[in-house]
């Protein structure tokens, strides 16, 4: 499969696209996603950062880089958000390119240590991370599982 991964950084243009296209996946307000994109454009913004997995002009897969995704330990930052992957591509390794390519870019601007909040079990492990931690994320009951990669 011929895709490539972006940083929204490098392409700002696709701004309004990667917006709605993430408000669509996970029902976020699109005007939060314009806030975090936007901040992530700033020219020493390191965190916030946005990826996408791209087939040609098309959004197939995405996650971003955001210091807290809604849970109640602020102290485990910055947090990998927003994993999604197109149904009709899932399986195909684009996740855990998304993944890889995350952390190196992370890497190279500073940052070691990224945390994920996931209800997952056995997924995220495939990619050299491994569970930290519960947690709480907002307006829920129950603990959601911290990962971490370093």
């Amino acid at each position: 499969m011929d895709y490539t991964i972006i940083c929204l950084k490098n392409e700002p243009e696709r701004l309004q696209q990667a917006a709605s296209w993430f408000h669509e996946k996970w029902g976020i307000p699109l005007e939060a996603y314009l806030e975090s994109m936007k901040d992530s454009l700033q020219e020493n913004a390191v965190v916030p950062r946005w990826y996408m997995a791209m087939d040609g002009e098309t959004i197939i897969g995405g996650l971003g880089v955001i210091e807290n995704d809604f849970h109640n330990r602020p102290d485990l930052a910055p947090n990998v958000c927003a994993v999604y992957t197109e149904p009709d591509r899932r399986g195909l390794g684009i996740a855990g390119t998304l993944l890889h390519f995350v952390c190196d870019d992370m890497r190279t601007q500073g940052i070691d240590t990224l945390y994920l909040v996931t209800s997952h079990t056995g997924f995220y492990e495939r990619y050299g991370w491994r569970y930290f931690c519960p947690v709480y994320c907002d307006g829920e009951d129950t603990p959601s599982r911290m990962y971490i990669h370093e």
